[in-house]
């Protein structure tokens, strides 16, 4: 499998959280480093980007993963040696205060460059779970012991992976990775906390476009994947690979779209949003694992570069909000939604610094 672009930063996973304390914060990958940007306070004026992890240089590829303890768990590549790279990560506490430095992973191969774009996901006990697709075409997995220190590398088989994994948390604690092959879906799951997530004996025999995938837990039952199919047409998947997805609305556009959970008029719904093909953000939501019930978007804000990043969170109040994210420019904007009925959201506003 060929290296890692070294051209445009890769970030997987929620790059917007909210810490404990109510505050935002956001993560992203800036020339050699991985920097982050919070609230000074909640609802208040936004830092300058810091460096986070210490002094080591990475390479423009992240992946970000908050457990139910609000820690952040991040995961990158760094240089080595010459031609060869490694797997790094640090935990977050506090987005205000210093992460701890970068912990050496090693490489799902032993050594050599860069595999593919890094995933991350924290199980209920607040261990993380680091994957990453392998040489061989599979993918690895290496996750933290329950009384400190990590386990060692496992392959988890698998062949034809591209593009970014999709790993998640259910609610019942336990840790689901999915990735695409030109043949379909493979999927791992957990059988109980702490074991090796196992491949689904037969892939979900749909092709779903690479760099498409993104995963949220729905219910206490289920996990569910979000994909676009080579259609266009942007899918929900439950289940084993004998369940068929369902097309929930066509793409908006090209990339993954971002997923949350939340109340919409007392209801509990999904919130998707994706950069459309006009360049604005597009915002569709329909009542949870309630596909059939319809859903349609709704374009906002300014148009947007190819490379823009969309993300989905809660603020401290409780309230949607929505970010943007333009590479290489530091522009970061957000909008809340609207203490009123529907999904009305407020004028994008350009995050300040002090």
């Amino acid at each position: 499998m060929p290296p890692a672009s070294t051209t445009a930063p890769t970030v997987n996973g929620d790059w917007l959280i909210r810490a404990r304390d109510g505050r935002l914060a956001v993560y992203a990958c800036e020339s050699d480093a991985v920097v982050c940007r919070t609230q000074q306070r909640p609802g208040g004026p936004w830092t300058a980007p810091r460096a986070v992890g210490g002094d080591q240089r990475v390479h423009p590829a992240l992946a970000v993963a908050q457990g139910t303890d609000t820690y952040a768990h991040l995961v990158s590549w760094r240089p080595t040696v010459p031609g060869e790279s490694g797997l790094v990560h640090s935990t977050h506490f506090q987005p205000h205060l210093t992460a701890l430095d970068w912990n050496p992973l090693g490489h799902p191969n032993k050594k050599g460059d860069r595999t593919g774009p890094p995933a991350v996901t924290v199980d209920a006990q607040g261990r993380a779970h680091v994957f990453v697709p392998n040489r061989g075409g599979g993918v690895s997995m290496r996750g933290q012991k329950e009384k400190g220190g990590w386990g060692p590398w496992r392959d988890l088989k698998g062949a034809g992976v591209r593009g970014p994994l999709a790993v998640t948390t259910a609610e019942s604690g336990l840790v689901t990775a999915y990735a695409t092959t030109p043949d379909g879906i493979l999927r791992w799951t957990q059988a109980s906390p702490g074991a090796v997530p196992v491949l689904d004996e037969e892939p979900l025999a749909v092709k779903a476009r690479p760099g498409t995938l993104s995963a949220l837990a729905t219910s206490a039952e289920h996990t569910t994947l979000f994909f676009t199919d080579e259609g266009g047409e942007l899918c929900a998947w439950r289940g084993s690979a004998d369940d068929e997805p369902v097309a929930v609305l066509t793409a908006a556009g090209s990339g993954p779209v971002s997923a949350m959970r939340c109340e919409l008029d007392g209801h509990d719904c999904t919130l998707l949003a994706q950069r459309a093909e006009s360049g604005r953000v597009a915002f569709a939501a329909y009542p949870t694992e309630l596909e059939s019930a319809g859903a349609w978007w709704t374009e906002s804000g300014p148009a947007l570069p190819v490379d823009a990043r969309v993300a989905l969170a809660e603020d401290g109040t409780g309230r949607v909000v929505a970010a943007t994210f333009v590479p290489g420019t530091g522009t970061l904007r957000l909008a809340h939604r609207k203490d009123e009925p529907g999904l009305a959201l407020k004028a994008w506003e350009q995050a300040p610094s002090v």
